[in-house]
């Protein structure tokens, strides 16, 4: 990289971090974590536990922002530094190496930075559950079904994320039937809020003997996980329960007691289960907690119909609407239909890269309620 091109970018990278610091005010940010750790520091600050989280949340949020921008700072100190040494002694290859990697690094950072300001939602910052449905299309969309969740998976363990499989039907011949995941992580449901619709795709079916191109769907639904602050209202008298043997992936059973949990909400059609725990009655908790922020997604749904609208807006159903497509055949592509954006390497994207259609969907959310 030349010096000129080195200047140029870092100039550019700095000016957005000096933006990110006008929009922050250190000064008040400072301040509240100061008087959130005076409070924490009282005696009686755990007699109200819940009270008590949300401060600790809140903190944790507060210093979490504000260290993150202090070390885009520094980074951008340390590549200003190490561009004038290298200006001094300009075919000193390793400092020109070290530039690259600073330069390189502090955009990683700023673009994950950038990243997590657009999640501006109340509970971006939960837990993701994360289920995942194929449509007809027999063995070709149980397929894509399993390749759907190796493709979360392997985007959940990029992020450092933890992945529990909540519940999990096999298919007859090959993937899966359906599939509850669990994605534990800061901001994971701000992120993979993007995911929920239909996807469809398309390639040569290895199911297929006359190697013809097939057409298949997948829908996803994604909800955060909500803890007891929540208020949603479930009447026991509505929920019918059903118990099951628990089985993993691949169809083998993990246990040969009846400690899988189905819940049906019965004016609504809901229906969760959970089979990852070995007790009947931590099933049927977890399941419970996949009810409420199914009722809690579903009531959200309503608000954002009603508020379309009222605003004039032509809007389609997320769940029911196709949102993206994957086409291996006849040609690569995977493009994502509300935001445009697109790439030509659908092998990367199945495995993991779903960072870009992330981003180009909060921009893209962001701009349609905040229209100029």
């Amino acid at each position: 990289m030349e010096i000129a091109e080195a200047r140029n970018r870092l100039n550019e990278m700095r000016t957005e971090v000096e933006n990110f610091g006008e929009s922050l005010d250190l000064d008040a940010m400072n301040d509240e974590i100061a008087a959130n750790e005076d409070e924490m520091s009282h005696p009686d600050f755990w007699n109200d536990h819940e009270a008590a989280q949300k401060v600790i949340d809140q903190n944790n949020n507060l210093k979490n922002r504000r260290d993150n921008y202090v070390r885009l700072t520094q980074e951008v100190e340390e590549a200003t530094a190490a561009l004038e040494l290298l200006q001094e002694e300009p075919d000193d290859s390793d400092m020109q190496a070290e530039i690259e990697d600073n330069l390189e690094r502090l955009a990683t950072d700023l673009d994950a930075y950038r990243l997590e300001q657009l999640l501006n939602e109340p509970y971006d910052k939960n837990n993701a559950i994360l289920e995942i449905h194929p449509g007809s299309g027999g063995t070709e969309s149980a397929d894509w079904g399993a390749n759907m969740q190796r493709m979360y998976t392997r985007w959940a363990e990029q992020h450092g994320f933890k992945v529990d499989i909540l519940d999990y039907h096999a298919g007859d011949v090959a993937g899966i039937d359906s599939a509850t995941l669990k994605i534990t992580g800061k901001n994971a449901y701000g992120y993979l809020r993007s995911e929920r619709g239909v996807h469809r795709f398309v390639r040569i079916s290895p199911f297929d003997s006359a190697g013809r191109r097939h057409t298949s769907f997948v829908s996803i639904d994604v909800m955060p996980e909500l803890d007891d602050s929540v208020d949603v209202e479930i009447n026991p008298a509505d929920v019918k329960m059903d118990v099951y043997r628990a089985s993993g992936a691949g169809g083998q059973h993990i246990n040969k007691t009846s400690s899988a949990v189905r819940l049906t909400h019965e004016p609504t059609g809901i229906v969760v289960a959970s089979q990852q725990e070995r007790s009947q009655f931590q099933n049927k908790d977890l399941a419970y907690n996949m009810l409420r922020a199914k009722l809690y997604q579903l009531e959200m749904d309503k608000k954002e119909t009603e508020r379309s609208k009222i605003a004039g807006e032509q809007m389609e159903n997320g769940w029911g609407s196709q949102i993206r497509s994957y086409v291996f055949q006849p040609y690569r592509m995977v493009k994502d239909h509300r935001t445009n954006y697109e790439s030509g390497n659908p092998q990367a994207v199945m495995d993991g890269n779903l960072d870009p259609f992330i981003d180009a969907y909060l921009r893209w959310k962001l701009a349609s309620e905040n229209p100029e």
